[in-house]
């Protein structure tokens, strides 16, 4: 299952994966591993990553009790 809308909202934002990396001082290959759901950032990061995109972290995690 994808747990987190981290790719979701950088579309809707018209914002890149190589953008965010650059911001948050992460390897683009990184942040792709996160838009694909390879892996999952911290929670620190997940934080940064709402600020910069100006969600609620809430908005970037899947509500898995819906599925």
């Amino acid at each position: 299952a994808d747990l987190n809308q981290i790719k979701v909202m950088l579309v809707r934002k018209k914002l890149s994966g190589k953008w965010l990396a650059e911001q948050l001082g992460k390897s683009t290959c990184t942040v792709s591993k996160w838009c694909s759901n390879k892996a999952q950032p911290d929670l620190t990061t997940l934080d940064q990553i709402a600020k910069l995109l100006g969600v609620n972290v809430k908005d970037l995690l899947n509500d898995t009790e819906q599925n």
